[in-house]
């Protein structure tokens, strides 16, 4: 099950100097509209029922978190990987892990339903959210539960005026917030509606119960399939439409504090439909606390620009500060070829990289995006769903892993506004990638992990891992990656 076909290390100083010389010459489902087609019409969503809170937890009360986790005197455990790809800048880089000899499959563990959501590394736990619409905590060691929280029973996709999602419970990446020692979800239940949990990364308990629906928005057109995102004591929680772009949406954030008390913070995409926040990446966030988020493909095609097809940069309260668009978004629209496909990609510069259906790749500068045509530096040939990594700087560039249809692309952004293409990965090897070490991790929906050396692209390890849902992703911590698959979590022993 597990196949070594190549082991080669990037090698430091002198020897990266060369390797750059080298590389010099050298939700959406099938059909895409955003998880996000054309419209088949307008839906209501039924109205939310009301929220029953837990007695020991009004989310307007400051007593909220006051038993909520770790005993007095006792920290939050600390996690190798709180969050959707380690970090809010989305990096998908755990430097200090090993690159593989002889992997194999440490554990598997079998659980209620799919998991579209990727897994967290919390002190000595896994923890992995499920469309079940529950939460585990599982030994990282063996697999084992150690605890179990259904936070709600999943609605049938059925349900819903469009969708591919069979049962929707939890979508979204959780996120964990070390502060509180919270880990936070959202799920799809019954109404619909969309409520934020708040589970004691400890023990399972439910601290934080709280709606997340924006007011006037329709549950039922509005999908949280984005990972969550923490930052300055908020939760962010990003919406995209059903596969179909059925009925009434718009691409939406709202925020609420990590007690869960206090107004929802909101953000609405100023278009009159469509333009849904839905890559699976969620929300990136810039060193000063904004927030950078791409659209999907809105309803307009022509006039003035929507914001659409776009990167916007967000304060951390919400306001729209800056965008940017290729100058094709119309025709974009049209074709439904955007950027909402792949999340943006924070670089260690502060820089930052957008890629999406349309084909092409962007270097933008967040703290200047300059509107349509904005971009300082462009490829072409990439139609990319999904996320993207960086990872080792390499004589002044940053390498960039791009989930391209045709095969993992190595992107070389630098020196400064340089961007150009290295090598192209295996054709079957799409999925969104991480780098551990100097080895690329891409898993594909028929469950094969693939570790490719990061310098040159050639396969260094593939693992069976079990079937995957389209935008599965590992989790690192140390030397072990974890797989969510259709049937529960694979963890891989790197070595």
């Amino acid at each position: 099950m597990t196949t070594v076909t190549a082991v080669s290390v990037l090698r430091r100083g002198a020897a990266a100097l060369g390797l750059a010389a080298g590389l010099l010459l050298t939700s959406c489902g099938g059909s895409g509209r955003s998880g996000s087609s054309d419209g088949a019409g307008q839906a209501s969503a039924p109205p939310p029922s009301p929220l029953t809170l837990p007695p020991t937890a009004s989310p307007g009360s400051p007593s909220a978190l006051a038993s909520a986790s770790t005993p007095p005197g006792q920290r939050p455990p600390a996690s190798t990987w709180p969050t959707y790809h380690g970090d809010t800048t989305r990096r998908g880089y755990a430097a200090s892990s090993p690159d593989p000899v002889n992997p194999k499959v440490r554990w598997t563990a079998q659980l209620d339903a799919p998991a579209y959501a990727s897994p967290l590394a919390v002190g000595d736990l896994v923890v992995q959210a499920t469309a079940g619409g529950t939460v585990f905590g599982l030994d990282a060691a063996t697999g084992a539960v150690r605890w179990r929280t259904h936070l709600a029973d999943p609605i049938s996709g059925d349900s819903l005026p469009c969708g591919n999602v069979a049962k929707l419970g939890v979508v979204g990446t959780p996120a964990y917030d070390q502060a509180s020692g919270l880990v936070f979800a959202v799920t799809t239940q019954a109404g619909p509606q969309h409520v934020l949990y708040g589970v004691d990364a400890g023990t399972g308990a439910v601290k934080v119960r709280r709606g997340v629906d924006a007011p006037g928005m329709a549950p039922a057109t509005h999908l949280q399939r984005a990972a969550l995102a923490i930052n300055g004591g908020r939760v962010y929680v990003a919406y995209g439409g059903n596969y179909g772009d059925c009925g009434q949406y718009q691409g939406r954030v709202v925020a609420v504090g990590t007690r869960g008390d206090g107004p929802l913070v909101t953000f609405a995409v100023p278009t009159k439909r469509e333009a849904g926040i839905w890559a699976a990446s969620g929300p990136a966030v810039l060193p000063n606390g904004e927030l950078l988020v791409t659209t999907g493909n809105g309803e307009a095609t022509g006039g003035t620009w929507d914001r659409s097809d776009s990167v916007l940069r967000l304060s951390p309260t919400l306001a729209l500060l800056d965008a940017f668009a290729p100058t094709g978004w119309a025709q974009e629209n049209g074709v439904d070829a955007d950027l909402g496909s792949t999340g943006p990609l924070v670089l260690p510069d502060g820089r930052a990289v957008a890629a999406g259906k349309g084909g092409s790749i962007y270097l933008v500068d967040p703290a200047a995006l300059r509107g349509v045509g904005g971009q300082l530096a462009s490829l072409q040939g990439c139609q990319s769903y999904g996320w993207m990594a960086a990872g080792p700087a390499v004589a002044g560039s940053t390498l960039v892993f791009v989930p391209c249809t045709s095969g993992v692309q190595q992107v070389i952004v630098g020196p400064g506004r340089a961007l150009r293409k290295g090598w192209s990965g295996p054709g079957q090897v799409t999925g969104s990638p991480v780098v551990a070490g100097t080895t690329v991790w891409s898993v594909q929906q028929d469950g094969a992990l693939y570790g490719l050396d990061a310098a040159t692209g050639a396969v260094r390890a593939t693992v069976q891992v079990g079937d995957a849902t389209r935008f599965a992703t590992p989790a690192v911590s140390g030397s072990d990656l974890f797989v969510g698959t259709r049937r529960g979590v694979t963890a891989v022993a790197l070595r």
